[in-house]
């Protein structure tokens, strides 16, 4: 059986796990998440653990993967997830209006970017975005998207990088 699957997931104070025939929901302090049950793997709720176990053999691959979805959820709901990015580059700048990030890369326009349900956008300053939610999925492609409208160039590192992500800078051309 694989490693991840064997291992339990704690469910912390304020969050209900709702284990159906066709799906599971997890709800808590910051929302509500569900996922569609696949057949072939059992999902036990146990004195404040949850356990997986496949079927059969050869479901073992996608009760592991099952088992970090649903931790990854439970996480979610109790905790949150977010993503931080930096603006680098002179005049770059994020500012939010309303529920609707306004950043300014460069372009000739201003580009517009719509928040989606259940994810939050916030600018600590003009140069950095925070970008929360509860279903880690979510918030990593909202934070890509928002990153790919000017993903960092690797000459003179300007764009909108991950906070954590290093650019490998490359040597200008030499005459």
């Amino acid at each position: 059986m694989s490693r991840v699957a064997k291992m339990p997931i704690g469910v912390p104070k304020g969050v209900e796990l709702n284990i159906q025939t066709d799906s599971v929901s997890v709800k808590g302090p910051k929302g509500t998440l569900s996922i569609a049950k696949p057949a072939g793997v059992e999902i036990k709720l146990e004195d404040g653990n949850v356990n997986l176990a496949p079927a059969d053999a050869s479901r073992d691959a996608i009760t592991g993967t099952i088992r970090a979805i649903l931790a990854n959820m439970v996480k979610g709901v109790s905790e949150g997830f977010e993503r931080k990015l930096e603006l680098v580059g002179v005049g770059y700048r994020a500012a939010m209006q309303g529920k609707d990030l306004t950043l300014s890369l460069g372009f000739s326009h201003p580009v517009l970017f719509k928040t989606p349900e259940g994810i939050t956008i916030a600018t600590p300053t003009q140069t950095e975005i925070l970008v929360q939610g509860a279903d880690k999925q979510r918030v990593g492609e909202v934070a890509a998207k928002i990153r790919g409208f000017r993903p960092p160039e690797p000459y003179k590192g300007k764009g909108v990088k991950y906070s954590d992500e290093t650019i490998i800078r490359k040597e200008a051309k030499k005459a």
